[in-house]
């Protein structure tokens, strides 16, 4: 971008797997764009998380359009794999993304939106908020309570034991992100692991059993039935946007296996310590949140998009009462694969289709 006001007809805000499978199909269609993201290098939202995640779907679901992933097809890549694979499908087709931008501001002025950086002004027709629903950590009140000699620190920001002090550490939110913290953390100290059991798939997603159930339940149920448009899929949206996942990779006799002992939720700081609702204090030198994220729209100063705070008011990602914005990569935005990776090809490819409209029309 140069210094000063520039006019594209669609900007997509974010440069992870949805922004790239939007900037393929809008390509693909001869829109005219511009893609921005707030990181140094493509893949850095991945390359940042903890180092030894994997991602929790096989390649056999980890392509995006128009390029398969490399490596065997039941692998489980690393994060940092998986970020030099966005890094390579933008290169392969050319995808112009202009990192190191951060939009501070989205307004309309005039008919037409406006993004401000601070230094730079883009104005656009269409404007595609290419970004998951966990953007922004999200900590309890109650966090500042805790003696100053506690560690804390949130998934986020988490990147392996070496970076914890000695002792033991409580571990807070038993989704796949705390189970697998953990379980890491558990090889080196004592570890407690707070929040109620989701349960778990009751598979190994690296055994044989799981390339016969992965494929049915990934691209059938969480694909095709499990969607906006079917009455099974209405009825279980609201619950799913909300609560917690089920396990994928780790049991709950792993965690048993490797000493890890569950506890009640923390509901606050006492003298100093993290209170479970049971009463119970927990003495740790550590403490791990995580305990999710909270959507990074603050930046959309555009009253009219609606919505609950968590996501915007939306039919299928595009924000019908605002004309030419449009989300992608939310939560269950379609499907329960709208936010996986080989679900948000099929969301992009529908919402550059209504961008062709609207731009033809």
């Amino acid at each position: 971008m140069a210094n000063g006001s520039e006019h594209t007809n669609t900007l997509v805000i974010g440069a992870g797997q949805a922004g790239l499978a939007i900037a393929y199909h809008l390509q693909r269609r001869g829109v005219p764009y511009a893609i921005v993201d707030a990181n140094p290098r493509i893949g850095d939202a991945w390359r940042n998380r903890w180092d030894s995640l994997r991602l929790f779907t096989p390649n056999f679901f980890n392509s995006l359009p128009g390029l398969d992933i490399p490596g065997f097809r039941w692998a489980f890549p690393s994060k940092d794999e998986f970020a030099d694979y966005l890094e390579s499908y933008a290169r392969h087709f050319d995808i112009p993304v202009q990192t190191g931008v951060r939009i501070e501001r989205l307004y309309r002025e005039g008919g037409r939106f406006v993004a401000d950086t601070g230094d730079r002004r883009v104005e656009a027709d269409n404007v595609v908020v290419a970004m998951s629903s966990w953007q922004k950590p999200r900590m309890p009140g109650f966090s500042s309570g805790l003696d100053p000699s506690i560690q804390q620190v949130h998934v986020a920001d988490y990147e392996g034991p070496a970076q914890m002090q000695d002792g033991s550490a409580l571990v807070v939110g038993a989704g796949n992100s705390g189970a697998e913290v953990a379980r890491e953390l558990a090889r080196s100290r004592q570890v407690w692991l707070a929040g109620p059991d989701t349960g778990s798939i009751p598979f190994r997603p690296e055994s044989v059993p799981a390339r016969v159930m992965m494929p049915f339940v990934g691209r059938v149920v969480f694909h095709r039935i499990l969607t906006t448009g079917t009455p099974m899929g209405r009825r279980a949206r609201p619950k799913m946007v909300r609560s917690g996942e089920p396990l994928i990779r780790v049991k709950k006799k792993d965690l048993q296996a490797a000493g890890i002992e569950r506890v009640a939720r923390v509901v606050g700081a006492e003298d100093g310590l993290p209170l479970l609702e049971d009463g119970r204090r927990i003495d740790a030198q550590n403490v791990v949140w995580a305990t999710g994220f909270r959507p990074g729209f603050d930046f959309v100063d555009i009253p009219e998009m609606g919505g609950d705070g968590r996501e915007p008011e939306h039919r299928r990602g595009v924000v019908e009462d605002v004309p030419g914005l449009f989300f992608l990569g939310l939560k269950f935005l379609y499907s329960v694969s709208s936010e996986q990776i080989h679900g948000v090809g099929r969301d992009a490819g529908y919402l550059a289709k209504q961008i062709t409209r609207r731009s033809d029309g």
